[in-house]
C-alpha cells in the first residue's frame, strides 16, 4: 500500500490539478487518481512528481508495511 501527500504538496506550491497534469503531460483524472490513492504512478512518473515540488520521491510517496 503507497499513500501519497501530492495535494498537500500541489496546494502549498499553489498549483492546480489542471496545471499540475498540464506539466507533467497526463490527463487531470490522472492526477485526481493518484491524490485519492486509486492509481499508484509509475517510477518515472513519480519521480517527475517531486521534482515538480522541488522534493524526493519519499517526501511525496508513502510506502506503508501491511
Amino acid at each position: 500500500m503507497m499513500r501519497n501527500r501530492m495535494k498537500e504538496f500541489r496546494e502549498i506550491h499553489n498549483i492546480s490539478q489542471a496545471q499540475m497534469a498540464e506539466m507533467l503531460h497526463v490527463s487531470r483524472q490522472t492526477i485526481i487518481s493518484i491524490e485519492k490513492e486509486r492509481y499508484n504512478p509509475s517510477l518515472p512518473l513519480a519521480i517527475q512528481i517531486a521534482r515538480c515540488f522541488k522534493t524526493n520521491v519519499e517526501e511525496v510517496f508513502i510506502l506503508e508495511d501491511k
